[in-house]
């Protein structure tokens, strides 16, 4: 170390210290300055980057949210589909049972008519028959013909006075 302090020249100290104050202000003014504001706008991005981040994140969960809700009424709205439709379905089943059983009552009514119109037509023709009998089976009785209503008419009043006689 005596070496060093023998060797020491103030001289040179004074003007390697004065180098160094100019290279140090050269350095502030010319180094630093852009050096610390590329630093800063590096610093600016980087936090308006995790702002961005940050909204962006708050956004999908907005939309997330509003997804859901999205998706929910859409179910609510399928499932009150699906139950106009059942109840659509089910009404129109019982309209339709309803009109073939109003339907059937107009068949069956129908066929009851027909049946009684069937019905008087067969006993108006066996009384027709009944009476073509009688006057058949009276006429071989009497052994005269009553095709003639005078004939009819003499043989009732002949038949009346013999009520009329016992």
């Amino acid at each position: 170390m005596e070496t060093l302090l023998n060797d020491f020249s103030p001289g040179l100290f004074v003007m390697q210290t004065v180098i160094l104050l100019i290279l140090i202000l050269l350095m502030r003014k010319f180094a630093w300055k852009p050096i610390l504001s590329a630093l800063d706008q590096r610093e600016e991005g980087i936090e308006s980057a995790i702002n961005m981040a940050e909204e962006a994140r708050k956004e999908i969960a907005a939309l997330k949210s509003s997804n859901e809700n999205l998706l929910k009424e859409a179910r609510v709205e399928r499932d009150n589909i699906i139950k106009e439709a059942k109840e659509l379905a089910t009404k129109m089943v019982e309209d339709s049972k309803a009109t073939a059983k109003v339907e059937a009552e107009k068949v069956m009514t129908s066929a009851r008519e027909a049946i009684n119109a069937e019905k008087g037509a067969a006993l108006s023709e066996i009384k027709t028959q009944i009476a073509e009998f009688s006057i058949q089976i009276a006429e071989k009785v009497v052994g005269v013909e009553l095709a003639s209503d005078e004939k009819q008419k003499a043989l009732s009043e002949k038949l009346a006075s013999d009520f009329n006689l016992n």
